[in-house]
């Protein structure tokens, strides 16, 4: 099943559902070949990591800076699943339903 903002392309900012704080810049998605939104980099400073070892993996968690919300995992796969883009490389792998969106020109 498709996540909400996988296929979602409008200019803006993806924030946090839970706090407000803003996340993403729409400038920063990219079309990967998985079902979840995917974003090469994130605003300075509103996302933290840590381990996340739940399912016998080693991979990194990643959460709001400001609320601690789990928002999804941050991968080094970005080349390798569609993003072209000369600062290709990490993969924000972000969950739709925890995420809201703010148009550029919205107040």
């Amino acid at each position: 099943m498709e996540e909400k903002y996988t296929n979602f392309w409008q200019n803006g900012v993806y924030k946090c559902g839970k706090c407000g704080s803003p996340l993403i810049c729409s400038s920063d998605k990219f079309k990967s070949t998985t079902a979840w939104p995917s974003f090469r980099d994130a605003t300075a400073g509103a996302i933290k990591t840590r381990p996340d070892y739940s399912l016998g993996v080693a991979r990194t968690e990643v959460l709001c800076a400001k609320c601690g919300q789990h928002l999804g995992h941050l991968f080094d796969d970005g080349k390798i699943l569609g993003d072209s883009h000369s600062k290709a490389g990490n993969r924000y792998c972000i969950l739709s339903n925890v995420l809201d969106f703010k148009k550029k020109n919205e107040s």
